[in-house]
């Protein structure tokens, strides 16, 4: 069924899902396009309107000629829910509403005008990149994990596609200008550049304790998109106990590889030893670990064992890798000071302290490695 929407950026999603629905590939990607194309239309023109929805969601010719015809069907059905919920609320809470609806009903008529001007100022794409895990709302969880899984894979292609200066057909552009600025910009000297043999080497570790529920199946989302583009990743999980998902985060789809590990992990959201399983991994993995390896850990910081062994697995880890980079959810609160005891002793030997706690805090993570 249809959905009713006040605005005209949120039924301009919800017409995204209504295609999905009918065999059209649109992720965030393309609604973000579609609610980013129509700000710079004139929407009184229902002609321009159609065309700039239609060139960002249509993938192939099948799609433009049926595009017509799905946007009157939505289109019209969504008039008459509008005409529905006008007749069916009552007057007292009409008050609020009533423009809103007005509007829409209006906009739906051909007789736009001031009262209309609600196109999308917002992008879903960037509203969602800001959102706190713990906030997100059910019918977003499935644009999150589409945004999350894209975003990995990008941080990990830049990691992977680094140049430098060196003999090749690959010219340099930037340093080239910057050389020949001297001769007035006239291009006497090129430079070329070559990729960067890619040395680096990532070890993950994700805490899944009770403590992080609401935050562990999105960092995880994102350590399978990483593992998926990024060759040389180990992925671990931690609670009470030490456990190595690097051939589980291998399974080609997330959800069964989640499943997976919620089914052999009898740890999962239990409590938190975060010192007794950074030794477990130093005692069997330790051969893992040189000065080109960056670790990376997710975590909270929230620790009920022994506190000693967190600070000498910390100081041992730090010892034998290239950085520790600890990213912390509660970190994105602007009043966050890391006082609890398992941070505190964690914190000399991190080289890099973050928030994780939304899409943006996350996006950050290439630059440390």
């Amino acid at each position: 069924m249809i959905g009713r929407r006040t605005a005209l950026s949120a039924n301009v999603i919800e017409f995204c899902r209504f295609l999905r629905s009918k065999g059209f590939t649109i992720g965030i990607e393309e609604e973000a396009a579609a609610l980013s194309s129509i700000q710079y239309i004139d929407i009184s023109n229902t002609a321009y309107f159609i065309l700039a929805l239609q060139s960002v969601l249509c993938k192939n010719r099948e799609q433009q000629n049926n595009f017509q015809a799905l946007f009157n069907e939505y289109w019209k059905e969504l008039y008459k829910a509008v005409d529905s919920k006008i007749k069916s609320v009552p007057a007292v809470k009409r008050i609020t509403k009533d423009a809103g609806f007005k509007a829409l009903k209006t906009w739906l008529n051909g007789n736009r005008n001031s009262e209309t001007e609600e196109v999308a100022t917002y992008s879903l794409k960037e509203r969602l990149s800001e959102k706190d895990f713990s906030n997100v709302p059910q019918e977003d969880l499935a644009e999150l994990y589409v945004l999350i899984k894209n975003l990995s894979k990008r941080l990990a292609s830049q990691i992977n596609r680094r140049y430098k200066t060196g003999n090749s057909n690959l010219p340099d552009l930037r340093k080239t200008m910057r050389k020949n600025m001297r001769h007035g910009g006239e291009l006497i000297h090129l430079v070329h550049k070559k990729p960067k043999r890619n040395r680096v080497k990532v070890v993950l570790l994700c805490d899944v304790s009770k403590s992080m529920d609401l935050y562990s199946a999105f960092l995880l989302q994102f350590m399978y998109a990483f593992q998926h583009v990024f060759a040389r990743v180990e992925t671990f999980t931690f609670s009470t106990s030490l456990q190595n998902i690097t051939s589980s985060m291998q399974q080609f789809d997330y959800a069964k590889a989640l499943q997976l590990l919620q089914s052999q992990n009898q740890s999962w959201s239990g409590g938190t030893r975060i010192g007794e399983s950074l030794s477990t991994f130093l005692e069997q993995y330790s051969h893992r670990l040189d000065r080109r390896t960056t670790v990376i850990i997710l975590s909270d910081g929230w620790d009920t064992g022994s506190i000693d062994m967190l600070e000498k697995s910390m100081q041992s880890i730090h010892k034998k890798a290239k950085r520790i980079i600890w990213l912390n959810p509660l970190a994105g609160n602007p009043l966050y000071t890391p006082t609890v005891a398992g941070m505190q002793a964690a914190m000399p030997y991190i080289d890099v302290f973050a928030a994780a706690h939304n899409v943006d805090s996350l996006r950050k993570v290439s630059r440390w490695m």
